[in-house]
């Protein structure tokens, strides 16, 4: 109980990282937030945990493919956010990325990638 407990914490603290210097510095906030530290500690929690290593390759070729697809979206952000406020703008972020996602997997799947 106590290893996940430290699991939850070490990885909260990612996030909060994240926030407090994004607050500090639009710039050094998204750049520490492009960093790969959520994957980078998923990784390393399977590879603690004895996880296979096809597993774990598995999780960081995913990755990158479902990387791609969001991308748009934060370009999107920034544009609608001034129109439609915070939360219809997640929202609609939110569903253009899930849109983005499945058109780009059907494209994906003719080059023998399976997302779906």
């Amino acid at each position: 109980m106590t290893y996940i407990f430290i699991k939850y914490l070490i990885t909260a603290a990612v996030v909060v990282l994240v926030s407090e210097v994004a607050k500090a510095s639009d710039r050094l906030g998204g750049l520490v937030a492009a960093l790969p530290m959520v994957t980078v500690l998923t990784l390393i929690w399977l590879f603690v945990e004895k996880q296979p290593g096809i597993k774990i390759a598995n999780h960081a070729y995913y990755t990158f493919w479902y990387v791609i697809p969001t991308l748009p979206m934060f370009l999107l952000f920034p544009y609608l956010l001034p129109k439609w406020g915070f939360w219809l703008t997640l929202l609609g972020c939110a569903v253009f990325t899930i849109v983005v996602f499945y058109l780009y997997a059907t494209v994906l799947k003719q080059f023998g990638v399976h997302l779906l």
